[in-house]
């Protein structure tokens, strides 16, 4: 077996998140005053990019978000009203710094999550930002909101050495990728995926396993990476979902993701874990 490729992009440990701190807001303004503290640097509702693709600072102006420690400094950033079209981050990403990236998507998520959240969903009153940014509290009748993940599986159906790879209408042309979905109130992953696959792509799975996972801050997805065996090939392709669904070989899929002039697709690009997906496949 070959070495498994990286991790999928926005995976990793990112800064010390120092939990410990931020019930004591005492200290939190201190390590804001310390000379070695930053701040993360927004343009255009987007994280600052150096042309490495580092995430750019500035000293502290507005610590409103502790973000933790990247080794001694500890770092901050404002509430920012992130930029509402997902899209315009695509470029950034293609540049991102994979040590960055962790962060990046927290703070994106972080940020969209406390410009949508300043009213109390329990009682309608406005909320504050308490435990260094992580939460919000609200003075009325004492709640306390967290920001939320939301639980996607995303997931690759094999069947006689052929993968299951489908489009949606606004992909761009050629592009296939792996088949995904929310998982709902009072389901596992296991049996998302299978919902999932049978709504979809009208299949039955079985062997539904854990592949890898991705923070996916747009806004705020867990994206759960899963592969399953297909019992069968017929497929009943839902159109209200995927304007198309096929199966692809594993020489169609290597080409694909080579680049080869005369593959079958456009595979997903690299910041999508349906790429990591794809790679760990064929290189096991």
């Amino acid at each position: 077996m070959t070495d498994l490729p990286l991790e999928p992009l926005f995976a990793g440990p990112g800064l010390d998140r120092a939990d410990t701190l931020r019930a004591d807001a005492a200290a939190i303004a201190a390590l804001a005053e310390n000379h070695t503290a930053r701040q993360l640097e927004w343009c255009d509702g987007l994280p600052v990019l150096s042309p490495e693709g580092k995430l750019a600072w500035a000293p502290v102006s507005r610590p409103e978000l502790f973000l933790g420690f990247d080794g001694d400094c500890p770092c901050f950033c404002s509430v920012e009203a992130v930029a509402p079209d997902a899209r315009s981050a695509f470029p950034a990403m293609a540049l991102l710094d994979s040590g960055d990236a962790p962060l990046f998507a927290a703070v994106l998520s972080l940020a969209r999550w406390h410009s949508r959240h300043g009213y109390c969903a329990n009682c309608g009153q406005p909320t504050e930002i308490v435990r260094g940014g992580w939460s919000r509290r609200c003075g009325a009748c004492d709640a306390e909101h967290y920001p939320r993940v939301d639980p996607v599986v995303i997931m690759l159906a094999e069947h006689d050495g052929r993968l299951l790879l489908g489009r949606q209408p606004q992909y761009p042309p050629g592009r296939y990728s792996a088949l995904a979905g929310f998982v709902e109130v009072g389901e596992t992953l296991e049996a998302a995926v299978a919902r999932e696959l049978g709504e979809e792509a009208g299949i039955n799975v079985r062997n539904v396993r854990y592949v890898a996972s991705q923070p996916w801050p747009f806004p705020s997805s867990l994206m759960f990476g899963c592969h399953a065996e297909a019992l069968g090939g017929e497929l009943r392709i839902d159109t209200t979902e995927l304007e198309d669904a096929r199966w692809f070989t594993r020489a169609e899929v290597a080409g694909a993701l080579c680049g080869a002039r005369d593959a079958p697709f456009q595979p997903p690009p690299r910041a999508a874990i349906a790429r990591t997906l794809l790679e760990r496949w064929l290189a096991a």
